[in-house]
């Protein structure tokens, strides 16, 4: 089943140490709490430099919707600049993680899996024009991270998003992606063998 998730219908909630918001956009299973989901993906501000939540067991993807980027110390990995020219990094979520603020605040594109439950990719793709998109994953999402509008059209479905807007696929079909211009971030998760 293919299911529009509209951002405006979505409520930002703070962080616990009051240095952003995130809003969440899916989750599985429905209703989980952070400290029990298969997979969440969400849209957070960085409003003030400090550290993240620790997520033990979690793999984290994060990718740069808006604003100048941020500087990431993450554990014993280094130091990493999340900006236009480098939008996506990967780490641990039980790496200690700090940001630093290169230019203020900033708006980020966030996917956690379970490790021992799930795995997943993130891509991200420039649209212009038409074009086809096949979902590769268990479960796929798209997620219009720059541009007004997008349309995504099967042989029975036309569906119409506006920034932030995401689809959650029906992964048996294969669909055409119509933009003007437009960035979209593609996640696939993949479950793990039993």
């Amino acid at each position: 089943m293919t299911l529009l998730i509209p951002f405006a219908g979505l409520e930002p909630a703070p962080w616990k140490n009051g240095a952003g918001s995130t809003t969440e956009i899916a989750i599985a299973p429905v209703g989980a709490s952070l400290d029990k989901f298969d997979w969440r993906i969400s849209l957070a501000t960085i409003a003030a430099n400090g550290p993240f939540s620790v997520f033990p067991g979690v793999d984290r993807t994060l990718a740069l919707v808006d604003g100048a980027g941020a500087l990431l110390d993450i554990g014993d990995e280094g130091r990493f600049i999340l900006s236009e020219e480098d939008p996506i990094v990967e780490f641990a979520g039980e790496s200690p993680v700090t940001a630093t603020l290169t230019l203020g605040a900033t708006t980020d594109f966030n996917v956690m899996t379970q490790r021992d439950i799930c795995h997943h990719r993130l891509g991200r793709r420039v649209l212009s024009g038409t074009s086809e998109f096949a979902p590769r994953g268990d479960v796929t999402i798209l997620f219009l991270a720059e541009g007004d509008t997008l349309a995504v059209c099967s042989d029975s479905e036309r569906i119409g998003l506006v920034r932030y807007d995401a689809v959650v696929f029906d992964t048996d079909t294969v669909w055409t992606l119509e933009a003007g211009q437009a960035t979209v971030f593609v996640v696939d998760i993949f479950f793990n063998p039993a």
